[in-house]
């Protein structure tokens, strides 16, 4: 994936649990050029999704976006992470614990920094959730991108059984919340 930006082109990296949850939200929306799933934050280079799974690689799995600010900005794109993840739980969602299903948002530059650092303000203040937001907020450095078979999984494998019982869910409360934000 190229790291180039333009005006009509941004980059975001962001960890919310499971990245096959991630993926097929954040793909539907209007104004997403690409979602890739992969790792980052993490301490050695070009990971196995099998090391990232011991959780000792300091890896999170994540979905790097590339949008179009023009027609979704990044606070939206914040603000439907923060509606789709449990920021409140350090180290995991749901039944998936560990710290590569940490809440994380890697800003690539300063105004990103900002914006992440003021929508967590935000929605503490409005206190949205019981517990206080821990999703970390980390410059980011690397990304490596996952094994092909992890690119798109939920297209891929829908009746495959997290995919039915976790995700659809998910992409079903997305679809009915965000409808106006989605390609289709």
């Amino acid at each position: 994936m190229s790291q180039h930006t333009s005006p009509e082109k941004e980059i975001t990296t962001l960890g919310g649990g499971c990245f096959w949850c991630l993926d097929p939200i954040f793909d539907e929306l209007k104004g997403v050029e690409e979602v890739v799933v992969g790792y980052a934050g993490g301490k050695v280079a070009n990971p196995s999704y099998q090391l990232v799974c011991t959780g000792t690689s300091g890896h999170a799995e994540v979905v790097q976006i590339t949008f179009n600010p023009q027609i979704i900005s990044y606070r939206e794109l914040l603000q439907i992470f923060f509606s789709i993840h449990d920021p409140t739980t350090p180290n995991r969602q749901g039944a998936d614990v560990g710290p590569q299903y940490r809440s994380i948002i890697f800003y690539h530059n300063e105004t990103q920094k900002v914006t992440a650092e003021k929508v967590i303000q935000e929605f503490d203040a409005e206190g949205v959730w019981d517990a206080p937001i821990v999703t970390e907020v980390a410059a980011f450095s690397a990304f490596y991108e996952a094994e092909d078979y992890h690119q798109k999984y939920f297209e891929k494998n829908p009746g495959q059984g997290y995919c039915r019982v976790v995700i659809a869910p998910k992409v079903a409360k997305f679809r009915v919340q965000y409808q106006q934000k989605l390609q289709r």
